[in-house]
């Protein structure tokens, strides 16, 4: 019992366990100590708790809820189609509520832009106008356009000390600053905001000034709600303050007191038409001067409402009439036929799932049963397009993998048979070195691949007598490598029946060399170019050092002229033929060789001086012959280990192209 248990609580996690530790902690507290501290602190991880495992308990649930590719593909028409749709909806609601109530803000701006000029050009006309002719100025523009147009205007006239104004009853109004010059637009007097003019005429100046009031802004474009709100920001100069301490700009609270007369209507939005049609609200900072000093501004501002059914019947070129209460109506029913639009998308793109959800399934069983080692299972093909190629495509892996599967079998077995050539050929070397007096013998093969064609041999045939032999046999691999094996085999043999025949002749009285070198390569000639192929080959150096005399006698049949290193010069021996196999008539001489104390003799195949380095360039002999030189007062075999050292770092590290054999042989 306890086991299953302790299953559960595994299964359950650390952030379950915690969140049912943390719970029963605080239904403890709770009932032990309310109203604690730890009670609190208890709450705060209870809830933390819950809230990561609501988290992680969602996350699992939309993987696994997304596993499948049918909800993948559900989830991906979501984001791709609807959210898309949706975000270009309140693009266009936001981008239409932005323009409408740009266009309003725009009109109101404009049309108090015009009232201002209008203003501009009397006081403008007035300043050009001698002082004794500016009162009935003034009189006859109040009483025959400005009175209409800007209830409760008041001009001012100043020549020097003299000031007039009109009407007379204003008289509860000082003039403006004499600081202000040309000037236009809103001015307070007081905590009255008032549109005004200033111009400014050598030392006359004129002014008119009206009374920004609910009338006169209501009237400034029909339908439109304009309205003044103080920000509480005092420009003095470059610097700006805040006139009191309330943060940010609230557009109730610092509504300006705009003066009503008794009787006048507070102007009011326009009923709407329709439920769409609904309150549209924008507002512009704008500059307001200070009546008695133009170095102090404050910013207010200009607040605009209307409503869309307002805007279109100011904007359209004729009066749409009813066509406005219809509007909604064709809004719906595009969006009815938008609807129905993407509910046939949707159908469409259910059955265009059904069709790729149903391939992937029967991909993902051929998948299974791969797994499962069978790659004999193929899927049926039904379609005609890139589903049915891919089905095709898997069809086509799995027997390609089938028939890979059997020509890896088929290498593994190759690749065994390849190590047992290569065990086979590593007992054709000889594993030890003929002790002599005056003679010592090193060598060294390192193959191009499991097993070589270079071959090397020392063979003791008396107590005085040692055969050394070198080849190199054309090609690499199997056949190089069985070649190689006859080659030695035939040498043996022949080295063998010489030194017996020479054993046989001295009994008999008669003097016998003990091996002809000449003779001998020629019968392996002979018998390489019988028993073999008429394309195999191989370069052959065989020799016979006496060890009572120290004369080396050797045949070169065509094998890379082994050096000789005396006293720090170094001597290529002689060719005395070529190779052995091709050619059944070839004829080889013999050379001999005084060998003398500190004498070096190095033998080698192509694989030692023709690997090329990143520029195509070749270690080369004279490379080799320089290397020895410099290291021949080296043991035999550090001389070795730094030639192949040298030669592999010659060629970057990187593959061997043929065989590298080395073979020392050094006089005491």
């Amino acid at each position: 019992m306890f086991e299953g248990v302790k299953i559960r609580l595994r299964r359950a996690g650390k952030l379950s366990l915690a969140t049912l530790v943390s719970l029963l902690v605080y239904l403890s507290l709770s009932w032990l100590k309310p109203g604690s501290a730890l009670t609190a602190l208890a709450q705060l991880a209870v809830t933390g708790c819950i809230l990561l495992w609501l988290l992680r308990a969602g996350r699992a649930g939309i993987r696994k809820a997304i596993w499948s590719l049918r909800n993948r593909l559900l989830v991906t028409y979501l984001f791709i189609a609807v959210v898309p749709v949706l975000l270009i909806a309140a693009l266009a609601l936001t981008s239409a509520w932005t323009l409408g109530s740009q266009v309003a803000l725009y009109l109101a701006t404009s049309e108090l832009d015009r009232r201002v000029a209008v203003l501009r050009y009397a006081t403008q006309s007035l300043a050009k106008t001698s002082p004794k002719d500016r009162m009935p100025a003034m009189r006859g523009m109040s009483e025959t356009f400005f009175q209409k147009q800007f209830p409760g205007i008041v001009f001012y006239s100043r020549s020097g000390t003299r000031v007039e104004e009109w009407p007379e009853s204003a008289s509860g109004f000082h003039p403006p600053s004499r600081e202000w010059a040309e000037a236009s637009g809103i001015v307070l007097i007081g905590d009255q905001p008032h549109v005004w003019a200033h111009a400014v005429g050598g030392d006359n100046d004129c002014a008119a000034v009206a009374p920004l009031t609910p009338r006169f802004l209501g009237e400034l474009v029909p339908g439109l709600l304009v309205s003044l709100a103080d920000t509480g920001t005092v420009l003095e100069g470059k610097q700006a303050r805040t006139a009191d301490s309330g943060p940010g700009l609230d557009l109730d609270s610092r509504k300006l007191r705009l003066r009503r007369p008794s009787g006048e209507a507070v102007p009011k939005l326009p009923p709407p038409v329709n439920r769409f049609d609904i309150d549209v609200a924008w507002f512009v900072p704008t500059k307001v001067g200070s009546w008695d000093s133009p170095q102090h501004q404050r910013v207010m501002v200009l607040y605009v409402r209307t409503r869309p059914s307002v805007l279109l019947g100011i904007l359209s070129a004729q009066k749409l009439g009813d066509l406005n209460s219809y509007l909604p109506y064709i809004l719906i029913g595009v969006a009815i036929l938008f609807l129905i639009v993407e509910l046939v998308a949707l159908a469409i793109g259910v059955s265009l799932t059904r069709t790729i959800t149903y391939a992937v399934h029967e991909l993902y069983q051929g998948t299974q049963k791969v797994i499962e080692g069978d790659f004999s299972h193929r899927i049926r093909v039904h379609r005609n397009d890139q589903l049915g190629e891919l089905t095709t495509s898997f069809n086509v892996m799995t027997g390609n993998v089938e028939r890979l599967l059997a020509v890896a079998k088929e290498k593994e077995r190759l690749q065994a048979e390849l190590e047992i050539a290569r065990e086979v050929q590593s007992q054709l070397y000889p594993h030890r070195v003929p002790e002599m007096k005056t003679l010592r013998l090193t060598a060294y093969c390192k193959p191009a691949r499991t097993v070589s064609g270079d071959y090397y041999d020392y063979v003791a045939l008396d107590a005085n007598h040692i055969a050394i032999s070198v080849g190199d046999v054309a090609g690499k691999g199997i056949s190089a490598a069985l070649l190689m094996a006859t080659l030695q085999s035939s040498i043996r043999a022949q080295t063998r029946s010489a030194v017996q025949y020479a054993a046989l002749a001295g009994a008999e009285g008669v003097p016998q060399m003990v091996v002809s070198t000449s003779r001998l390569v020629s019968d392996l000639n002979r018998h390489i170019h019988a028993f073999t192929s008429p394309e195999k080959y191989a370069t052959f150096c065989f020799g016979v050092y006496n060890d009572i005399t120290g004369v080396l006698s050797y045949t070169n049949a065509g094998h890379l002229p082994p050096i000789l290193i005396r006293n720090g010069s170094a001597t290529p021996l002689d060719v005395n033929g070529m190779v052995v196999g091709a050619f059944p008539f070839a004829q080889y001489g013999e050379s001999h060789l005084q060998l003398q104390s500190g004498d070096l003799l190095l033998c080698y195949t192509d694989g030692i001086t023709e690997p090329e380095n990143a520029y195509g360039e070749m270690f080369g002999d004279e490379r080799l012959i320089d290397l020895v030189s410099r290291n021949v007062s080296n043991s035999e075999d550090q001389i070795v280990r730094t030639v192949i050292e040298a030669v592999e770092q010659w060629s970057g590290g990187g593959e061997q192209f043929d065989d590298m054999t080395i073979l020392l042989a050094r006089r005491c």
